[in-house]
């Protein structure tokens, strides 16, 4: 169809208000948080009701017209960057907490809740959501779902698809499904593990259906300061080997830190080379026990400096720093890449030391800030877009740290998903007859390719 054509078709769906088609209006969704991926949709539609979204797909299933669902558009990995030929279904207007049942600890939301607001809504009731990516404040639950997405907490507990009970989704034909139900003992073929971090490539999520969990009586939050960022490392596998299992272990070198400094002032030591915050939670008998083990095995791996959060502002404060790091890097660097990939823990200190020879020898700065426990790295690789080949030479060293992390025996990524940026390292962790398999899967519910286009295989494929 012509680009008049779609547009002028929409309109059997849409008010003319809730279509964008204007330079103006298109530009904010031409890329994700991913910015050096950018296309421009022919264009954006904004459905209120889950009824508008199902009518879309099977418009786009009609028409042959590529989609790409959307939500606060915080993916790291380019998987929600528009196909140029095709919409954008924008879903921040689908926002409704539709169901908390305190009873089954469960809520039921659209796919544009944002993340934050699940737990808001739950803690009346001495409940909360798990999983916290960084970007908890701003992002969605259908973008979590879409990525698997983790975060700090997701050490003890797992990741989105350990607390997604059911989904009831679009599928890019258009059919409606539900998978999953309201309990945690499923029946049948586990499709909502499917669905969940299928990156977009199946349908729409319409209704997720989340595990509530009580929140913790208590929290104990340690800070310890290192002279090395490979002693960091080594301390999370002594931490475990302990027999320890920490809500959260993260970790921040020294650029990071800088940057934190600069964004929030959390008072985190200068002076350190990196600095691994461990946070106990549970029962306050139990975490008072354990705390008693942690500071024992800090003290034998080489910490310098240990401080512990004498109550809740103190916490907050420590966490805010870390929450913020991301974003605060921007104060180091006009442009970086946030790479995401993953080392069995015991190998955490030898690759953290790869990276810094990979650093120094490429002369690009590195800052490193990670959920250390999962042994999920987040090198943020800094460059300036403004110098030519600068971004090719910062592409570069990201993927000899995803090869490294292969080489590990990890993975490459954690929470953020393959999208545009790595489908072309997915052959370094996958054979042939193993994408044959996932592409099969993806076919047998959009033979045609439509949603989410171009995402997670090879481009060769």
């Amino acid at each position: 169809m012509s680009t008049f054509d779609i547009r002028s078709s929409l309109r059997e769906i849409y008010p003319p208000a809730r279509i964008l088609t204007r330079p103006a209006e298109l530009a904010p969704y031409e890329s994700d948080a991913l910015t050096a991926f950018r296309a421009r949709p022919v264009a954006v539609v904004l459905p209120q009701t889950q009824d508008e979204v199902v009518a879309t797909v099977r418009w786009c299933n009609r028409t042959g017209v590529p989609f790409v669902a959307r939500g606060s558009g915080t993916s790291l990995s380019g998987g929600s960057l528009p196909v140029p030929d095709g919409i954008v279904i924008a879903l921040n207007r689908l926002n409704r907490i539709l169901r908390l049942d305190p009873t089954e600890r469960l809520a039921v939301v659209e796919p544009g809740v944002i993340n934050s607001d699940v737990s808001r809504a739950a803690a009346p009731h001495g409940l909360y959501y798990v999983p916290d990516p960084s970007s908890q404040p701003v992002c969605t639950i259908g973008g979590n779902v879409a990525f698997n997405s983790g975060g700090a907490h997701c050490l003890k507990y797992g990741m989105t698809t350990n607390h997604v009970l059911a989904i009831k989704a679009v599928l890019a034909d258009g059919e409606v499904v539900q998978l999953g139900g309201g309990s945690v003992e499923g029946v049948g073929p586990d499709l909502v593990g499917i669905f969940v971090g299928s990156e977009g490539l199946l349908g729409i999520a319409l209704e997720i259906t989340l595990r509530l969990l009580p929140k913790p009586e208590g929290y104990r939050t340690v800070l310890a300061a290192y002279r090395t960022l490979e002693a960091a490392g080594e301390a999370v596998a002594q931490v475990v080997a302990a027999g320890l299992l920490p809500g959260a272990m993260e970790i921040m070198d020294r650029l990071a830190i800088e940057a934190a400094e600069a964004a929030v002032g959390a008072g985190y030591p200068l002076d350190a080379a990196a600095i691994l915050i461990v946070e106990l939670e549970g029962e306050l008998p139990e975490i008072e026990a354990e705390l008693a083990h942690l500071m024992r095995v800090i003290k034998v791996s080489g910490a310098y400096e240990v401080r512990l959060a004498r109550d809740e502002a103190q916490r907050q404060v420590i966490w805010k720093g870390r929450k913020s790091a991301f974003s605060a890097v921007g104060r180091l660097s006009p442009d970086y890449i946030v790479q995401d990939g993953v080392v069995p823990r015991g190998r955490l200190a030898e690759a953290l030391a790869e990276i810094e020879r990979l650093s120094r020898e490429s002369g690009i700065r590195v800052a490193n800030v990670f959920h250390a426990g999962d042994g999920n790295l987040h090198p943020l690789i800094l460059y300036d877009g403004r110098q030519p080949g600068a971004l090719a030479r910062a592409e570069e060293l990201a993927g000899e740290i995803l090869r490294l992390c292969v080489r590990l025996g990890g993975s490459i990524t954690g929470e953020h998903g393959v999208g545009m940026e790595k489908r072309d390292y997915l052959p370094q962790m996958f054979g042939q007859a193993d994408l044959e398999a996932m592409r099969r899967l993806r076919r047998a519910v959009d033979p045609l390719e439509l949603s989410n286009r171009g995402k997670m295989f090879p481009s060769r494929e």
